[in-house]
């Protein structure tokens, strides 16, 4: 039976909160509210757990879950081959709607999905989310929908759509919009903006003048 914690109240967060993060230490899911939309989240370590988001989905290992972190001081464990401009669009858009694709340390003992060695990364902009991955750590974290329906913008319907999967739902009210974050390749030598979101190409320019537009 899944349970809800209303984060708006503070005696509840913490409640929430708590058990959120055993939630995660035991392999389960929980669905946690972001500054886009609430997202599915799952140790990003277990494959298991990463294996039964996927599964609470209805989503292949052809679509690999990002990890959302709560400091951007995390990527130095997680990311190598990190350049000068990958770490300057950190500076100016973490935490935020700014995801980064970037090689992962091969040495990481993870299975995110068919990743080709590189992790999608964020530090999302919402207080409840950054306290449980300072808690626990990296976490894979997907909207929390079915794949092919809307991502939700408030905990009812991510319950609606995931119900019993998922252990723990932190609900942090209405999310500020439904825009998902943009997302940056920076594995090459010139970042190459692959999805427009929250943050536009000009945005992302006045930091990297020299970023790309993907086809």
């Amino acid at each position: 039976m899944a349970r809800r914690y209303d984060c708006t109240d503070a005696t509840d967060r913490t409640s929430g909160l708590r058990e959120a993060a055993s939630a995660v230490r035991r392999g389960e899911l929980v669905v946690l509210p972001t500054d886009t939309v609430y997202g599915i989240g799952a140790d990003a370590f277990s494959a298991e757990a990463v294996g039964d988001l996927l599964e609470a989905k209805g989503r292949g290992r052809g679509m690999p879950s990002p990890v959302l972190v709560g400091s951007p001081n995390t990527l130095h464990g997680l990311v190598t081959d990190f350049s000068e401009q990958a770490w300057e669009l950190v500076d100016a858009f973490w935490p935020g709607a700014l995801t980064l694709v970037a090689k992962h340390q091969p040495s990481l003992q993870w299975d995110l999905g068919e990743t080709r060695g590189t992790v999608a990364v964020r530090m999302p902009l919402h207080p409840v989310a950054i306290e449980l991955l300072t808690d626990v750590g990296p976490m894979a974290v997907s909207s929390a929908n079915l794949t092919g329906h809307p991502s939700p913008q408030d905990c009812d319907a991510a319950q609606e759509m995931l119900g019993d999967s998922v252990s723990v739902y932190l609900d942090g009210g209405p999310t500020p919009a439904a825009v998902p974050s943009s997302i940056v390749d920076v594995t090459g030598k010139v970042p190459v903006l692959l999805r427009a979101g929250a943050l536009s190409a000009e945005q992302l320019r006045e930091v990297v003048p020299e970023l790309e537009v993907a086809n």
